[in-house]
């Protein structure tokens, strides 16, 4: 049996969860957009090692009542303490979906953030695709292309900053 290859250093790391799609699309797109400097990995195979050895985070995931998406948070909860006072610095990024606003994930990951002290080095993207009935919540996303733009740039931003050595 083949063992697993340890994480690359000076990597975006771009931890990501989708339940209808909008997430991924948008987690793809930043992926595309850094090129081989980014690891694509859902959140929940998101280990220590991954956080320990990234010189940036993108964090992508869907607004869930008024919060992140349960498994983004149980990947913070899993790899919080291991990382603890580690990656004090490291270069980290957002992009919500949201049926409405967005605000509360977004809080709620930039106070994770703050505890880890991590770096912001973007302002956050909140893509809202206006869900507002339990059919359209549900429903399977489709983004625009201008939507995955802006998760493109910022990919494309973060690995250009990993490569100047700016993170």
């Amino acid at each position: 049996m083949e063992s697993a290859q340890p994480p690359l250093e000076s990597n975006l790391l771009i931890a990501w969860h989708s339940r209808t799609g909008a997430s991924e699309q948008l987690a793809t797109a930043a992926a595309k957009g850094a090129g081989s400097s980014a690891r694509l990995l859902r959140c929940d195979d998101v280990a220590p090692p991954d956080l320990l050895t990234a010189s940036a985070c993108l964090f992508v995931c869907p607004e869930n009542l008024a919060t992140m998406s349960g498994l983004m948070k149980e990947m913070f909860d899993r790899c919080y303490y291991p990382v603890l006072g580690k990656i004090e610095g490291c270069a980290y990024a957002t992009i919500i979906a949201a049926g409405s606003d967005g605000e509360g994930a977004q809080r709620q990951i930039d106070r994770i953030a703050k505890g880890l002290r991590l770096k912001r080095v973007a302002d956050p993207i909140i893509i809202c695709t206006n869900a507002q009935t339990q059919e359209d919540i549900m429903r399977v996303k489709t983004l625009k292309e201008s939507e995955k733009r802006q998760a493109y740039n910022l990919g494309q931003a973060i690995a250009e900053g990993i490569a100047l050595g700016v993170f």
